[in-house]
């Protein structure tokens, strides 16, 4: 089985420690993306492959995170709800994507380093279990 190798873009993945209860990654990141994208919470959790609750939480999360909330929304009636970013929202949005590109940027020569240093091949697995205790007496 020969590894497949990863795509440039796919090989630095960035997360953001915002407070003691919340960070911003890419999984945050392509929800704001797919919810910019479509104005629903729903549409965007089945783009990003969440369930509804899940993508509520997460906005949830990153919403009590900033001093402004990132997504607004709009309960559903005759006229249907919606969500869509706020300003802050997109501001957060733009700025982490740049810093994605930035890092990826920064440390090409780093990751192209490790990438060819990675096995074409996955090593076997051990013969035996390694010992799960003191074997010496």
């Amino acid at each position: 089985m020969t590894l497949s190798p990863v795509k440039t873009g796919e090989r630095l993945r960035l997360r953001l420690k915002l407070c003691n209860f919340a960070a911003m990654g890419p999984g945050k990141a392509d929800l704001l993306d797919a919810l910019e994208d479509t104005g629903s919470i729903s549409a965007a959790a089945r783009r990003t492959g969440l369930s509804y609750r899940k993508a509520w939480m997460l906005i949830d999360e990153l919403n009590r995170a900033f001093r402004d909330p990132l997504v607004s929304t709009a309960f559903g009636g005759a006229g249907g709800g919606g969500a869509r970013l706020t300003p802050t929202g997109a501001t957060v949005l733009a700025a982490y994507r740049r810093l994605e590109q930035l890092a990826a940027q920064a440390g090409a020569d780093e990751i192209a380093l490790i990438q060819s240093l990675v096995a074409e091949e996955p090593a076997p697995p051990p013969a035996a279990e390694p010992p799960s205790g003191d074997e010496s007496a």
